[in-house]
């Protein structure tokens, strides 16, 4: 995706050429007081990342890669080993990772020259990975996008952990992921990349109120100011219109299908792992709990410089069903030329227990935003190699791109 050449510590504190007029609309959003994180809370950005590496709060026995660091997060990558395991389980408050894994394995698999996880089936993998952080910092992880697309339920454990996905405060030690495919058997490698991590200092949340006002100022999705829906986050909806692309509106994942080797690129036929999905204008799907979709908001996202955004990936008050298992847009993320209206959020979509009605125009998630504590010095887009900006409806980078689909 990018280059794999060491991290060059002497580019922290130089803005990436694609950045524009970032810090211009930064000072636009500084205006914002009402319900804004403490200015000394946030994420941090690309250069902080930098700067814990070269301190040895983030550590690894093979190099780090610059490609590695993202805008406002960090890839993670796989370790040499991957242990198939009887269940999901966390370590709980006295129990480090490990000691969990010789009680519950099944057997071992060496992932040096690559080797297939079957769907259905539930691994634990250490990471290259370790950490050794300073009191104040915690962090938070997601499926990186593409994890998501492919419906490969990741999540991050730490020792001692009660809670997935988390990172407390201060954390010194290793880190594992708990991986299992759900529709396709993969083919994963030492080093391949499926989840992030994202550190913070403090609270750095946008309240709703704090949001509206950032909407106004900067326009965070295509919607004018007062259309927005902003309830403990900021709404998106689904896009079932069939107006486009001969009514096309999704992918349905397909039973049966090959192996995906995660490694390759614009290498597969979608059609040997999707069925697409087609409506007439004014009708909805069904959602079988048996399928996993990949449908796209109806509206655009932009993720202003100095923010970064997560979504909510299950809210029981508008559905039984999760959305968006890869939860980070960082920022840049849609940010062309001060118009938001080119990069739909794509939605990766599983009902639970009962089939279920979704509509065009339905809310299906929220995004939270979060303060970064500066503008990083580079920002999501092309120039860093990221695979999604101006995207549309889009599987995963694995796939190639269908003819006619934007």
């Amino acid at each position: 995706m990018m280059s794999t050449a060491c991290i060059d510590l002497c580019a922290a504190g130089k803005l990436h050429p694609d950045m524009g007029d970032a810090v211009k609309i930064t000072e636009k959003v500084e205006a914002l007081t009402d319900g804004a994180p403490d200015q000394h809370a946030g994420v941090l950005p690309y250069q902080a990342m930098l700067a814990l590496i070269e301190d040895g709060q983030i550590l690894a026995d093979v190099a780090i890669p610059e490609s590695q660091v993202q805008p406002a997060s960090m890839d993670l990558r796989l370790g040499r080993t991957a242990y198939r395991v009887q269940g999901s389980f966390l370590p709980g408050p006295n129990c480090a990772v490990m000691e969990k894994i010789k009680r519950f394995r099944m057997h071992e698999i060496d992932l040096a020259g690559g080797a297939a996880l079957e769907k259905g089936c539930v691994y634990i993998v250490p990471l290259m990975e370790s950490l050794k952080l300073d009191r104040g910092i915690s962090g938070i992880a997601n499926p990186k996008s593409s994890t998501g697309r492919l419906d490969i339920f990741t999540r991050l454990i730490t020792d001692n952990a009660t809670e997935f996905e988390r990172v407390r405060d201060g954390y010194e030690g290793p880190l594992y992921l708990e991986i299992s495919p759900r529709s396709f058997s993969i083919v994963v490698h030492e080093g391949s990349r499926l989840n992030q991590l994202r550190l913070r200092r403090g609270a750095s949340a946008y309240s709703d109120a704090a949001i509206r006002q950032l909407h106004e100022k900067v326009g965070l999705i295509d919607r004018a100011p007062g259309e927005e829906d902003v309830s403990n986050g900021l709404g998106l909806s689904v896009d079932l219109s069939g107006e486009s692309d001969g009514g096309l509106v999704g992918w349905r994942a397909r039973h049966h299908a090959p192996l995906i080797d995660v490694e390759k690129i614009a290498h597969y036929d979608p059609l040997e792992f999707w069925d697409p999905i087609t409506v007439r204008p004014g009708e909805g799907i069904f959602l079988n709990p048996d399928d996993f979709y990949i449908l796209a908001s109806k509206e655009a996202v932009r993720v202003p410089p100095d923010c970064a955004v997560e979504m909510v990936a299950y809210d029981t008050l508008v559905g039984e069903f999760r959305v968006h298992y890869a939860g980070f847009f960082d920022p840049g993320f849609g940010w062309f030329d001060d118009v938001a209206g080119h990069t739909r959020a794509v939605l990766e979509v599983r009902s639970h227990e009962v089939p279920f009605l979704l509509e065009d125009g339905q809310i299906v998630g929220r995004l939270a935003y979060d303060k970064l504590m500066e503008v990083p010095d580079k920002l999501y887009g092309a120039g860093i190699g990221s695979s999604y900006q101006g995207q549309g409806l889009m599987l995963s980078k694995q796939f190639k791109r269908p003819g006619g689909l934007r």
